[in-house]
């Protein structure tokens, strides 16, 4: 493992939250690598199964693409539109779905993602 790919991975494995390739940049720095090596980095440990990433639509930051470590059990997570956190919902509770639709349909079902928007309590408090 190179060094660049190194510290992407230190930094998805301390994040408590989902991460954008901006945002492990900004983590990381310039110290190591440029930002271009952060998106090769982070291809590269999705494909060696270190890494995992959904895509998300945000009404202020666009479509973006956001990374977690494989180091803890898959999870999946809520996307404040107004103070744009994630919340963790804790651990995937989809396994027997999956199995389920394996089953009724044949498929090998390899990955899955599935996320939330919407306003965490605080912001929909402000807003009434």
């Amino acid at each position: 493992m190179t060094k660049a790919r190194a510290a992407v991975l230190t930094a998805l494995d301390a994040a408590s939250e989902p991460l954008s390739a901006n945002a492990v940049f900004g983590r990381i720095g310039s110290r190591c690598c440029d930002q271009a090596t952060v998106y090769r980095a982070l291809d590269w440990l999705e494909d060696a199964g270190k890494a995992e990433s959904f895509v998300l639509r945000c009404s202020e930051h666009g479509t973006e693409r956001y990374f977690v470590s494989t180091a803890r059990p898959h999870r999946h997570w809520f996307h404040c539109e107004s103070c744009h956190r994630f919340l963790d919902l804790g651990e995937c509770e989809l396994a027997a779905m999956a199995e389920r639709i394996e089953r009724e349909r044949g498929l090998r079902v390899r990955r899955h993602s599935l996320s939330f928007s919407g306003l965490c309590p605080e912001c929909g408090a402000r807003e009434g």
